[in-house]
């Protein structure tokens, strides 16, 4: 993909993502774990994550990213409200921590990108994909297992796991 048309079409895909986080819908849905893993496979194959002229500096600052990006995608996942409806179906809905994380996780990856700009490292849009699919599979996947757990563990309707 085109550079130009990843860095249009990266912050639409966030901005749906947080849209649809926002709504309240069933924790068993598994679509979004398949368009992460889209985003990191687009991302590794569009090359640019690893600058061959600094390879242990950018091999070192992915290895962060990546590891960042998992960090902050399930500390999202653990500020999204879960809980059974009557029938015991999970349901989720983001809360207003999650989109304080949100923006924690658009601020953090804002940095990294600069710091490895200030290192000398060629900056790249696959770098970005990469650390959003990650990102936002980390916190589909604390969200729906956290559903899966409620929904084990037979309780109340309106018990909601922390």
């Amino acid at each position: 993909m085109e550079p130009i048309l990843i860095s249009l079409l990266v912050p639409l895909a966030v901005v749906f993502v947080v849209y649809r986080q926002m709504q309240t819908r069933p924790t068993a849905k598994r679509g979004i774990l398949y368009t992460a893993a889209f985003m990191v496979i687009v991302g590794i194959a569009s090359g640019g994550v690893i600058d061959p002229r600094h390879l242990a500096l950018s091999l070192g600052l992915a290895l962060v990213e990546a590891v960042v990006a998992v960090i902050l995608g399930v500390w999202r996942g653990t500020t999204v409200r879960v809980w059974l409806d009557d029938s015991g179906v999970s349901w989720s809905k983001a809360t207003a921590w999650t989109m304080l994380v949100w923006l924690a996780s658009v601020a953090i990856r804002v940095g990294l990108y600069f710091a490895g700009g200030a290192l000398g490292l060629d900056l790249s849009s696959g770098g970005i994909l990469l650390f959003v699919g990650l990102t936002i599979g980390a916190q589909s996947y604390v969200v729906a297992r956290r559903g899966r757990a409620l929904s084990s563990m037979d309780r109340r309707p309106d018990t909601v796991v922390g």
